[in-house]
């Protein structure tokens, strides 16, 4: 063979069956190949494993998608490229025109949009409510045929915990199935539930150190599969050396995620006796509201802390100005700490009525807790105070 064929055709390397690699190999090839036709058609139809283009499934994508759903208590998982595809794609495969879907004004700003616009498009309708509304969740179900109820908790940015329990049985009293982006409280909480949908962003605590991009669609088996085919011809798929590195990350996950949520309690803890502060959201102090439900639904309280600056504690964005190991940035679940003004936070596409809901104001700060000594983030704290 000439030097252009023989580089397009290297020798095959085949690894003994007992002597596997320690680390899954990233499989970085779009396409697969069978010997001869009949085998490939065979595949094609789900009559014996395999795999043919990377759109569809992929060795390193399967590894990642069973791992997660393992983790979250399911059967199957969808991978998508990005947190907002996979709960996107979800709400895509999940309803059709003349729907009708409950969504809260708690919840992510993309979401909302979503709903309330994309799939409006398309005539879908929808409610939307506080998370703290049980009674009128009830009556809203009772009044109108919803396919599905889209719900998160701890809820972005001010944590108010959802009444899990109340209204997965309110949604399947009336027929609905319920979504639940689960990102913030983690695979490792709310799989109990009788939830028919989880949604997450691996960007955040999968990835853990914010230099890759994922989503994932969590669900019993026969939901997967009925939204499959809709993900595979969308095409938002994620990329296999992705794929790696969240596994990669996941390793460390049970570690991270465990030290910031005890970091965050010990931040949370300080904040909440400062004179400068006049409120302090995290479920796992007792002047949170929900702190009863909290401690019933979840193992722990999370790695988010929100806290309201007084109006005489000085400018919300100097506070963060001053901040020095508390890197101003969107997103959360990295090794690093991160801050999130209000005014960057606020939901400006909601009413009056529903920004009272939401709780968002310029003085609130969104603090995501990395893993750094807790006593030198209560230093940073400290001082970014005294500065204003």
């Amino acid at each position: 063979m000439k030097i252009s064929t023989r580089v397009n055709h290297p020798p095959a390397v085949a690894v003994p069956a007992d002597n596997r690699p320690l680390v899954a190999p990233i499989y970085q090839s779009v396409k697969f190949t069978f010997d001869d036709v009949a085998e490939t058609e065979r595949q094609s139809r789900g009559q014996r494993d395999g795999f043919q283009y990377s759109r569809v499934s992929n060795p390193t994508l399967q590894q990642l998608s069973l791992t997660l759903a393992q983790l979250q208590g399911r059967d199957d998982c969808l991978l998508t490229a990005s947190g907002v595809a996979a709960v996107n794609l979800a709400l895509l495969a999940l309803c059709k025109q003349g729907d009708h879907v409950m969504l809260f004004a708690e919840m992510y700003q993309p979401t909302r949009y979503m709903i309330r616009r994309l799939l409006g498009r398309y005539g879908v309708t929808h409610t939307m409510l506080s998370i703290e509304d049980t009674v009128g969740i009830e009556q809203a179900l009772a009044a109108k045929p919803t396919r599905l109820v889209m719900f998160e908790s701890p809820s972005n940015p001010v944590l108010k915990i959802a009444d899990i329990e109340a209204i997965t049985a309110a949604a399947r009293r009336h027929g609905a199935l319920t979504v639940l982006d689960n990102t913030f409280a983690g695979f490792h909480n709310h799989g109990q539930f009788e939830i028919d949908v989880f949604v997450h962003s691996l960007t955040k605590y999968a990835s853990g150190h914010g230099d890759v991009m994922g989503g994932a669609v969590i669900a019993r088996r026969e939901l997967i599969d009925r939204m499959r085919q809709d993900f595979i011809v969308l095409g938002a798929t994620l990329d296999p050396h992705t794929a790696f590195l969240i596994q990669r990350g996941l390793k460390t996950y049970a570690l991270r995620y465990e030290r910031q949520c005890a970091n965050a309690m010990h931040v949370a803890r300080f904040l909440e006796g400062h004179p400068q502060v006049a409120r302090v959201s995290y479920p796992g102090l007792t002047s949170h509201p929900q702190y009863q439900l909290a401690q019933r639904q979840m193992l722990d309280a999370g790695t988010i802390v929100s806290v309201e600056l007084k109006e005489q504690g000085g400018s919300p964005a100097a506070f963060a100005n001053a901040l020095k190991l508390f890197a101003i940035s969107a997103s959360v679940g990295s090794t690093e700490s991160l801050v999130q003004p209000g005014q960057l936070m606020k939901p400006r596409d909601l009413n009056e009525s529903e920004q009272q809901w939401a709780a968002v104001s310029d003085r609130t700060m969104r603090l995501s807790v990395g893993i750094e000594d807790a006593e030198d983030l209560v230093a940073d704290l400290q001082q970014a105070l005294s500065a204003v």
